[in-house]
C-alpha cells in the first residue's frame, strides 16, 4: 500500500491518496469520502482506468457529483427529508429540492476518514457520525474497506450504533469501461440480474409499487447496450431524464449473489458486480453536465459514466413494505459488494 499527499480541504484537514496495486488490477483511493478516484483494469490494448475522479481537491469539493465516495448515512433519497423511527419523527436536511439525499449535505463524502492497511492488498477507511448529525438519531462508527483479490475489487462495509437509527451505505463510483476519458458511456452493454424494479413519481421518490421489468425499457436481464431504449417514451425514463432507478437484485438478500455485469465493448474489459444488498440503483449518468475537468483534463460530460450504487431501497424507513434497514445498539451492518473485472472473451 503506497500513500501520500493529495491535498487540503478548504477548512485545512490534510487528504491522503492511497494506491493499491496487485499486478493485476491498480486503485487509487482518498481519505476524502473514503472515494475510489481511479480502477485501472486489463483490457484488449493494455490497462484502462474505468473510473472518473479528479485531480486536486478543490475538483472535488466544488463539485456536486458524490463523485467515488462512500455515501450514508443513508444512500439514496428519503421523501421530505422525514421519516419515523420506534414513534419518534426526525428531520433531516433537504438538499434535492424537497428530499433528502445520499446523507445530506455533510454525509459521508465529505468526511475526511482516517485509513489503515488491512492484510494483503487492502485498506480499512473509519469515520464516526455523531447524534443527530444531519438529523439521524445514534452515534455511527462505520468502517469501509476496500481489497484487492485477484481481478476483484471487494468492499465490506461494517458499521455499529449506539441508539437505533437507519444506516445504507453505498459506493457512487462513476465506471466507463473504455476509460474515464472515453466520453458517451451509452454504448456500453449492461446486464442487470433483476426481474423487477421500484417506479418512482416526482422527485425520484418510489410510489411503493414493485413492478416487473418485463415488457419495458427496464428489461436488462439480458446484455443490451444502455442507450438502446433511454429515450423511449416511457414515464419512467421521462420523470428522471433517462435511468435513475432502483432495481430488485434477484435472489436472497444477505447472501453474496449475481447484480450486475457491465460490458465496454471497445476496451474489451468487462466488470460483474455482486452483492448481498437488496437493490441496485443503476443511474446513466443523466446529470453529469456541470463537472469540474477530470483526471488528466479529461471532459466529463451528460452520460459519459454510469453508476452500480448496491443498497437499501429509496425511502425505505418510510416504506414498510420494502426491506428494512434499522440498527440497533448490539447489532451490526454488515455487507459486501464485489467489482469482478476480466476480459470479455473475443476482445
Amino acid at each position: 500500500m503506497e500513500r501520500k499527499p493529495f491535498g487540503m480541504t478548504c477548512d485545512g484537514r490534510a487528504v491522503e491518496e492511497i494506491i493499491l496495486d496487485n499486478g493485476i488490477l491498480r486503485c487509487s483511493l482518498l481519505t476524502y469520502g473514503a472515494a475510489l478516484r481511479g480502477l485501472s483494469a486489463p483490457g484488449k490494448n493494455g490497462p484502462v482506468d474505468t473510473v472518473l475522479g479528479f485531480d486536486s481537491m478543490a475538483d472535488y469539493e466544488a463539485q456536486d457529483k458524490f463523485m467515488g465516495a462512500v455515501v450514508g448515512r443513508y444512500a439514496n433519497r428519503i421523501a421530505g427529508g422525514r421519516f419515523t423511527l420506534d414513534g419518534r419523527s426526525y428531520t433531516l436536511a433537504c438538499n434535492d429540492g424537497e428530499n433528502h439525499l445520499h446523507g445530506g449535505p455533510g454525509g459521508f463524502f465529505a468526511k475526511v476518514w482516517e485509513a489503515e492497511p488491512c492484510g494483503g492488498c487492502g485498506v480499512t477507511f473509519s469515520c464516526e457520525s455523531g447524534d443527530m448529525e444531519e438529523g439521524y438519531p445514534g452515534r455511527l462508527k462505520v468502517f469501509v474497506t476496500y481489497r484487492l483479490e485477484g481481478g476483484a475489487l471487494r468492499l465490506s462495509y461494517r458499521a455499529v450504533t449506539d441508539q437505533a437509527t437507519i444506516c445504507s451505505l453505498t459506493n457512487h463510483a462513476y465506471f466507463n469501461l473504455n476509460g474515464h476519458d472515453a466520453g458517451d458511456a451509452m454504448a456500453q452493454l449492461l446486464t442487470l440480474r433483476a426481474s423487477h424494479y421500484t417506479p418512482v413519481g416526482p422527485g425520484s421518490i418510489p410510489t411503493g409499487e414493485i413492478a416487473p421489468v418485463e415488457g419495458t425499457p427496464m428489461d436488462f436481464r439480458s446484455p443490451t447496450a444502455i442507450g438502446a431504449r433511454i429515450g423511449r417514451p416511457f414515464r419512467q425514463l421521462e420523470l428522471c431524464s433517462g435511468y435513475d432507478h432502483n432495481w430488485v437484485v434477484d435472489g436472497e438478500p444477505g447472501t453474496l449473489r449475481p447484480a450486475a455485469v457491465l460490458e465496454g465493448t471497445e476496451s474489451g474489459v468487462r466488470m460483474e458486480v455482486e452483492t448481498t444488498l437488496p437493490g441496485i440503483q443503476f443511474y446513466a449518468g443523466n446529470y453529469m453536465a456541470g463537472c469540474p475537468a477530470g483526471k488528466g483534463g479529461a471532459s466529463y460530460g451528460r452520460r459519459d459514466a454510469v453508476c452500480l450504487e448496491t443498497q437499501f431501497f429509496p425511502d425505505t424507513p418510510n416504506r414498510p413494505e420494502f426491506p428494512q434497514c434499522v440498527l440497533r445498539p448490539g447489532e451490526a451492518w454488515e455487507h459486501e459488494t464485489v467489482f469482478r473485472f476480466s476480459r470479455i472473451a473475443e476482445a
